[in-house]
């Protein structure tokens, strides 16, 4: 089932949630509404499920406009962040009470239910767990169950309201690698509400990156990492080093410095740059044409990295990452003068910081 989300606005008293927010998801697409806390991406995915309703504009569900229908006659899945499972009822009875609780005319005989149930817990390989209770299991395992009992009525769309935002790292990884999978083997459109960038990078087919109640940008994973459209889409998908500046002749002025940018990087003017820590050729001195001046600070190792910290000549500091063995080889310490030459710059002009 495609999803069409036209113009939705929704205010609470003085609060806009949401403003004018448009977006397509295609049959079969899993996608991620990204964005910080209270950006109005879970009020949007209650409004898509029927949980709560627009003030103005439509959801269109494969071509019908949906946004007066019940959220019963939507034929949603939805998954909650904290599982939301009855503790008074088994594991398989957790995932049945939606096919039990329909209509007489539209229930599966009993039988039917239970080999549903079965399938369903071998989907998400939690089978062996069907007569244990909610308190007898891992955040993770809990997860898995209230995924399969929103799979039980055979949704035509499956709603996830930051579904690993309450399990440890580890955890997370391992459910965000397994979800993408059950993606690819079930089809079922999908759109996930997050605010781990890592996680919308990793498992969705599009990312929708919304900011006080506005979409910033819609793209792939890799188009809103390396291309981001707005100052606020770059700081916000990893970490990033904020450059003032202005630009002229091509070239990106910091302090005393001035960096080579390409022929469509920034046009002339007071602008602002970012560039990863990922992103820098660190080059011992200071005779680096092209390159900001620094001096190393401190060097932290963590796991096959070494994030480093350098104080630039206006006194503003610097990350850079580098793998452990490539910084070694460079051999230097704490307190050596180095240049610091971006691969990549994003250049916005400065009035775009405050839009």
């Amino acid at each position: 089932m495609s999803i069409a989300i036209r113009n939705i606005s929704k205010q609470f008293g003085a609060f806009k949630a949401l403003d004018d927010v448009s977006i397509d998801v295609p049959s079969g697409e899993l996608v991620a509404l990204l964005g910080p806390s209270g950006c109005g991406k879970t009020t949007l995915l209650r409004i898509i499920a029927g949980l709560d309703f627009a003030d103005s504009g439509q959801i269109v569900l494969d071509g019908d406009d949906a946004s007066a229908r019940h959220v019963r006659e939507r034929h949603v899945g939805f998954v909650f962040q904290h599982y939301a499972l009855f503790r008074h009822m088994s594991i398989a009875d957790n995932v049945a009470f939606g096919l039990r609780v329909k209509p007489r005319r539209e229930r599966l005989a009993e039988a039917d239910i239970k080999r549903r149930v079965k399938r369903l817990l071998e989907l998400v390989q939690l089978d062996w767990l069907a007569d244990r209770y909610p308190s007898q299991l891992s955040g993770g395992q809990r997860q898995r169950i209230a995924l399969a009992r929103a799979l039980a009525v055979e949704p035509k769309v499956l709603l996830l309201d930051e579904p690993f935002g309450a399990l440890d790292a580890k955890v997370r990884k391992e459910l965000r690698r397994w979800l993408r999978q059950l993606h690819d083997e079930i089809h079922v459109t999908s759109v996930f509400v997050t605010h781990d960038q890592e996680e919308a990078l990793e498992v969705s087919d599009r990312v929708v990156v919304i900011n006080k109640g506005r979409v910033e940008q819609i793209g792939t994973p890799e188009s809103v990492y390396d291309h981001p459209a707005t100052p606020f889409v770059a700081n916000f998908l990893g970490s990033v080093n904020l450059f003032h500046g202005r630009v002229e002749d091509g070239h990106l002025h910091v302090g005393n410095d001035a960096l080579a940018l390409g022929a469509s990087e920034g046009s002339d003017g007071k602008a602002v740059a970012f560039v990863r820590p990922h992103e820098f050729d660190l080059v011992p001195g200071w005779e680096e044409q092209g390159a900001l001046a620094a001096r190393i600070v401190r060097v932290v190792s963590v796991g096959p990295s070494a994030q480093i910290e350098l104080a630039h000549g206006d006194g503003k500091l610097i990350e850079v990452s580098l793998g452990r063995d490539a910084f070694r080889l460079l051999g230097l310490s704490e307190g050596d003068r180095v240049s610091l030459r971006p691969r990549h710059i994003r250049v916005f002009p400065t009035d775009a910081l405050a839009a």
